[in-house]
């Protein structure tokens, strides 16, 4: 059996580090491996969609806004399919297929679904096409083959029910859909990102990202005035890690090598961990390091993405490229899962020979 990716973003907005270090970095290591057969990428406008159904703006201009930083963060149009989800009418066939396999309360039960409509409000008024992304999602993967998908802990409940309708399917019809396995962050500070803020999410609307496109000027800024330990109010007191929004950075950035450029004091994270605990390391001297170690992460981004921002319809070429490709292998598995669910009835030929046997017997 091949073994392909599948993973993306919806194209709400700008991708910022918590999106580079919980999942595009780990794509761009993967797509070097060359442990993969074949990886799509999606810009899931589709699924935006169902929660900014009256803003339809705001997900077209961000489609070639995320398309930039998957390029810029190193993806290569070469090894990866990167594809535009509402361009592939097979996915929302599959998707109505599916829907069958899929009760009402299991989806009220999804933990993903649950906490994602507490955080919009939708309460009682949830489009019915928000509430049936978990059956979307199940289409992409589904549809495209995937063995491996790459997601954050919070989303293991959605891959969890797409592996359900996977095995609903084959039961019920035909060994055809290929059931995925989740591959999490290696790195635990990686799997969720806190907002410069401190809180537990990076949010566009809560002004506590920082972007892979921004200028080295306001990521400066940004790491400056970073929340660190509330109770850490001179050199000398010891400091606190947890909750602490700068050493989580660390966590999630900070490589040996980083100390011999830009801390030689220190041997590792662990001894400067150490003497922030212990008093005496004030905060500006750990947002300086890891300012220069974010820089050294996102100057090569930002000047890919300079080079690739001369050049939209280019990159417009890509997506269709990328999009043409992927259709095809969606097509393939339709035509797969119609075969299944015995409604191929213009190819099967046995079918229209029984038929016509059957009518021909009956006028004798």
């Amino acid at each position: 059996m091949q073994k392909i990716i599948l993973t993306g973003d919806r194209p709400t907005g700008r991708l910022h580090v918590g999106h580079y270090v919980g999942s595009l970095r780990r794509r761009v290591e993967l797509q070097n491996s060359g442990e993969f057969d074949k990886i799509f990428i999606m810009i899931a406008d589709a699924q935006a969609l169902t929660d900014n159904f009256d803003n339809p703006e705001k997900v077209r201009q961000n489609i070639i806004e995320v398309a930039l930083d998957y390029l810029s963060a190193g993806l290569d149009p070469a090894k990866t399919n990167i594809l535009i989800q509402s361009q592939i009418a097979e996915l929302t066939e599959l998707t109505f297929y599916y829907m069958n396999l899929v009760t009402v309360s299991r989806l009220q039960r999804n933990p993903t679904v649950k906490s994602e409509i507490q955080m919009r409000n939708f309460e009682t008024s949830i489009p019915v096409g928000f509430f049936c992304y978990p059956i979307s999602q199940a289409a992409d993967i589904t549809a495209f083959k995937a063995t491996t998908v790459p997601v954050g802990e919070d989303q293991l409940p959605m891959l969890e029910q797409c592996r359900e309708i996977v095995h609903k399917f084959n039961t019920i019809y035909d060994e055809v859909l290929v059931e995925p396995e989740a591959l999490l962050p290696d790195n635990e500070a990686c799997m969720r990102l806190p907002g410069t803020d401190g809180k537990a999410k990076m949010s566009k609307s809560l002004g506590n990202c920082i972007y892979l496109s921004e200028t080295a000027d306001e990521v400066r800024k940004k790491i400056m005035s970073m929340y660190t330990d509330p109770l850490h109010l001179q050199v000398s007191d010891p400091g606190h890690l947890e909750g602490n929004t700068v050493f989580t950075y660390l966590d999630a950035f900070c490589k040996p090598e980083h100390f011999g450029l830009f801390l030689p004091e220190y041997a590792d994270l662990d001894e400067l961990k150490a003497h922030y605990q212990r008093g005496g390391l004030g905060d500006v001297k750990v947002k300086k390091f890891l300012n220069n170690i974010l820089q050294a992460e996102l100057e090569p981004i930002r000047a890919r993405r300079k080079e690739y921002e001369k050049d939209i319809a280019g990159v417009y070429d890509i997506l269709k490229a990328g999009t043409e490709k992927a259709r095809e292998a969606a097509a393939e598995t339709l035509s797969d899962v119609k075969k299944a669910m015995r409604i191929d009835y213009f190819e099967d030929m046995n079918l229209i020979a029984e038929q016509s046997e059957r009518f021909r017997n009956k006028s004798e």
